[in-house]
């Protein structure tokens, strides 16, 4: 089963950049359309809050008050997200 080390590196190497560059592309669009909807104007902030919990879970797992049982539970539950994810994509 995952650890905390194998869940620190799915966040810091694949989700958190993931999120950031969803971001950066949402801002982009927002920012070319002039004018955002208030659906871009919302999964915005729910991208914001989503990078926020991870960098809050990264700074848990770095003072120790995640246990490796939860950090394995969350990993795999993130696995799974981007499991989904790509083949919704594919």
């Amino acid at each position: 089963m995952a650890g905390c080390k194998d869940l620190k590196e799915l966040l810091e190497y694949e989700v958190i950049p993931d999120i950031e560059e969803m971001i950066d592309e949402l801002f982009e669009k927002i920012a070319d359309a002039k004018e955002a909807s208030e659906e871009s104007k919302s999964e915005y902030a729910e991208l914001q809050e989503l990078r926020a919990s991870f960098l809050e879970l990264l700074g848990d797992i770095a003072d120790a008050e995640v246990s490796d049982e939860e950090c394995g539970e969350i990993f795999e539950e993130l696995v799974e997200m981007i499991e989904s994810q790509e083949s919704d994509s594919v």
